[in-house]
């Protein structure tokens, strides 16, 4: 049986959550379920990833978990990484919002792409608001690097973590890619 769990890391943003669902085989890897940009304080970046995850909290990360949360730190920090080959569980997304999340995963560190762009490059040109819609209930933000997708004219458009389009560009910064606001 598969158990949820999630835990608070440190990083330059603050505290950041991940969950993930433990497959139950030491051969299968943890899959991601949820990933929590920093909230306005620690208390509520804690309350809502275990809301989201509806997991328990965990003392300490399975080691493939562990890791990811190095990533994520590095990146932060502006080492960048590629996250590409971290498992990420979307069972509750449905058909179009996989292949919205699947698209945005390809984006490089550094790159951004319009909701527009984002949507003929799924083969649906007439998408993009549904794109975008996809993109703010996107669960594992960074990871599925939402914030690189930007209305079209390189405006920033929205972003559904605490701070908005600050931590938008913010994150672009870091990556060393810009918005045209």
């Amino acid at each position: 049986m598969d158990q949820s769990a999630y835990c608070l890391f440190e990083t330059p943003l603050g505290a950041c959550g991940i969950a993930w669902k433990e497959q139950g085989t030491s051969h299968t890897p943890p899959a991601v379920t949820f990933f929590q940009l920093p909230e306005a304080t620690r208390s509520l970046t804690d309350a809502r990833i275990a809301g989201s995850s509806g997991g328990r909290k965990a003392r300490v990360p399975p080691p493939r978990i562990a890791g990811i949360i190095r990533k994520v730190q590095r990146h932060l920090r502006g080492d960048v990484q590629d996250f590409l080959d971290t498992v990420v569980d979307l069972d509750g997304a449905g058909p179009f919002a996989r292949q919205v999340y699947e698209t945005a995963r390809k984006i490089p560190p550094g790159r951004t792409m319009s909701y527009g762009e984002l949507a003929t490059e799924m083969s649906r040109p007439t998408a993009a608001r549904a794109v975008g819609q996809a993109l703010g209930r996107n669960p594992i933000p960074l990871i599925i690097p939402c914030h690189r997708v930007l209305a079209s004219g390189r405006k920033p458009g929205g972003f559904s973590a605490y701070g908005g389009v600050t931590t938008k560009a913010r994150m672009l910064e870091i990556e060393g890619a810009t918005t045209g606001a």
